[in-house]
């Protein structure tokens, strides 16, 4: 047998799908070794940096040895040091100071891993939110713009998925907006109450920094401060174990599975649409909907957004469980743990979000099977218009109440026992009881008379919440997405 090369070596072993098959490029980047192990320098270069200006003797000479290596990452050293000494980091340091000999005896001084660690994973976290926001507000914009186009448009509503009150596509969209807005508010206040850890020693007493600055607590605490704003971070956490608490995990995880929850609300109400042939989404002119059946056009996208998102809502669990089993100061039964939810959870919305906002940008309306389907029930809805005009001009509300219930409970049978159409509009027009009111009939049955205050709603509403709270993101609202798959 051939040996394989590296394209057959990677197809023969598992890779996940979040990334080989679905997340973009760049949040597959945010969790990518180089992204990791680039930044656990960076993070040793900002600490050699704040430690000689606070004054340890360290040379402008090891300084800039550091910074010219810091993309010169040996990652097959790097794997065989990791191999020998079974300590991810240390391997990263021997592998750092064998390009930097200058400036090795100074790499990670006073540290302990979890400031190469806990910091980067901030870091990423804080990058992946910055990732996710622009393409949130993207799909809130896409929307916004399909809700105001058909804020007019009446169409059946459903509550328990029965006929209701009618309310227009454009209110029945904001729903769905005003979800998304919330979790737009979510997400940049989980970004924005990020804090670094920082330079906290190993248990998080600093113990370490003390002893470098002989007993100088301001000089620890600037150092901390030094370190954080290098970090691009204005705030850290004054008070750690060896970690940052794991809690910080399940604030993160919590609103990326509140925005699963949005997404697949949504992406339900579409596939349901999509059967009732009101609305569907985006279908490509050469895809296929079925190998069996060649006329299905199934709602494939806003299935993968439902299938996706469960797994996004379930990620949660993992810090959950985590931060409820952390002793005393950390222990290590949360690193594999987190390697995985962490990065699944950005990658997983990364993806959904994408997804949607293909499917915002192409939604189909067919105007036409809504009206027919509320002229199907719109009759019966119209019953209470009908007496009060009867009683208007003339009529007893008694007897008009009876003459129309039982000429709906006959038109009913005819829906639910023959499959025919709704005829009750038909009997009240044939029932000379009702001639004072047949030439008011059809105003009486416009849907727009219907839909109360829904298309005022929908303006309002896009005015005065969501535009506004685009406005951060208009630089960044870019053109339409397609999807490789």
């Amino acid at each position: 047998m051939a040996t394989p090369g590296a394209e057959e070596d990677a197809l023969a072993r598992y890779r996940s799908p979040l990334v080989s098959r679905y997340a973009s490029a760049e949040m597959g980047f945010n969790f990518s070794e180089r992204k990791k192990f680039g930044t656990w320098r960076r993070l040793w270069l900002y600490l050699a940096q704040a430690e000689k200006s606070l004054g340890l003797p360290i040379t402008d000479e090891q300084i800039q040895e550091m910074e010219a290596n810091l993309d010169n990452i040996d990652f097959k050293m790097a794997a065989e040091e990791e191999k020998k000494l079974r300590h991810d980091v240390m391997a990263h340091v021997h592998t750092f100071a064998h390009c930097c000999p200058k400036a090795a005896a100074i790499i990670h001084l006073g540290a302990t891993s979890c400031y190469v660690g806990d910091n980067t994973d901030l870091i990423v976290l804080r990058d992946g939110f910055n990732l996710l926001l622009p393409k949130l507000a993207r799909v809130i914009s896409r929307l916004a713009d399909f809700a105001e186009k058909y804020a007019d448009l009446p169409t059946l509503g459903f509550t328990h998925y029965q006929p209701a009150q009618l309310t227009t596509v454009g209110k029945r969209c904001c729903l769905w907006i005003q979800d998304l807005c919330m979790d737009l508010q979510n997400l940049e206040r989980a970004r924005d109450d990020l804090r670094f850890r920082g330079v906290k020693g190993t248990t998080g007493t600093q113990a370490s920094f003390l002893q470098l600055f002989e007993g100088d607590h301001s000089k620890v605490e600037e150092l901390d401060r030094l370190v954080t704003a290098k970090a691009g971070f204005k705030r850290a956490y004054m008070v750690t174990g060896q970690t940052y608490s794991r809690k910080v995990d399940i604030e993160v995880l919590s609103v990326l599975a509140s925005l699963g929850a949005s997404i697949h609300k949504i992406c339900t109400d579409i596939r349901l649409l999509a059967n009732l042939k009101e609305i569907e989404e985006p279908f490509e002119k050469d895809q296929i909907g079925s190998s069996a059946m060649p006329y299905k056009r199934n709602p494939m996208r806003s299935e993968r957004c439902c299938s996706l998102a469960r797994h996004l809502m379930t990620l949660v669990l993992d810090p959950l469980q985590t931060a409820s089993v952390q002793w005393f100061e950390r222990t290590l039964d949360d690193s594999a743990n987190r390697r995985v939810c962490l990065a699944e959870a950005f990658l997983t919305a990364d993806i959904i979000l994408s997804t949607l906002q293909n499917i915002s940008e192409g939604l189909v309306v067919y105007p036409k099977v809504i009206e027919r389907r509320i002229r199907q029930e719109l009759p019966f809805m119209a019953t209470e218009n009908i007496i009060m005009a009867m009683v208007k001009a003339g009529g007893n509300r008694q007897d008009c109440h009876e003459k129309i219930r039982v000429l709906s409970q006959q038109a009913a049978a005819v829906v639910k026992q023959e499959g025919g159409d709704n005829d009750f509009i038909a009997r009240v027009r044939a029932d000379p009881y009702f001639n004072p009111i047949h030439k008011q009939l059809e105003s009486l049955l416009d849907p727009s008379s219907f839909t109360g205050r829904a298309p005022q709603q929908v303006a309002k509403f896009l005015k005065e919440e969501v535009r506004p709270a685009l406005i951060p993101y208009q630089s960044k609202m870019g053109g339409k997405i397609e999807l490789a798959l």
